[in-house]
């Protein structure tokens, strides 16, 4: 990637905004059984380890702070409990997401510092998300997670790729701006494009 295709992956309607993970990453999968949970949470450390971040048992505060349902129809979410006081606009996302028949959603929330705190992955099981194997759809929802990607980051071309074997893998420039996004020397948040400069130099 050039400095212009990192800058495009974190800019966003309000501009340039870049945020990764400051404390480990906790996982809790809602919704799937036996060995797909198995294959997810692998898919998810891997992709945690290949950005050179933690995982831990539990966070202290939330529990768990990567959250990620999987539901039949969005109606689904007005059944679980708490869930408000996580996602405060639900009674209004609910209707827009049946209206766009959207097949995922992820929401974040944030540190003082701007670092992410949460996230909240919400995947509808149908069409394409139906049909993708388990390993896959962990490896690029954790990928999704791992840092606040503007909307035009994968709109395109996912994040991940065929390896000779045929087994999905992260994509090479994607694996290397994790990296360069998770150095200790780097923010763990940023509002100034010059930013994608710094992390573009890392990647190479």
């Amino acid at each position: 990637m050039n400095p212009e295709d990192v800058e495009a992956c974190f800019t966003t309607p309000r501009g340039y905004r870049f945020a990764r993970w400051a404390r480990p990453v906790v996982p809790v999968v809602f919704g799937v059984e036996g060995p797909s949970l198995d294959v997810l949470k692998q898919a998810i450390e891997a992709t945690v380890f290949a950005a050179g971040h933690r995982m831990a048992e539990t966070d202290p505060e939330l529990g768990a702070n990567l959250m990620i349902f999987f539901l039949r129809d969005w109606q689904e979410l007005a059944a679980l409990d708490n869930l408000g006081q996580m996602i405060p606009d639900l009674d209004r996302l609910l209707p827009r997401l049946e209206a766009e028949r959207a097949l995922q959603y992820r929401a974040f929330r944030f540190e003082a510092s701007g670092a992410i705190q949460a996230s909240f992955v919400f995947l509808r099981m149908a069409g394409a998300l139906a049909t993708q194997p388990a390993a896959e759809l962990g490896l690029e929802q954790a990928v999704k997670s791992m840092l606040l990607w503007g909307p035009g980051a994968f709109a395109e071309r996912s994040p991940l790729a065929r390896a000779e074997g045929g087994e999905a893998v992260l994509r090479a420039d994607v694996a290397a701006l994790l990296r360069a996004a998770y150095d200790p020397v780097m923010p763990e948040a940023a509002e100034d494009p010059s930013h994608a400069l710094r992390l573009a130099a890392r990647m190479r």
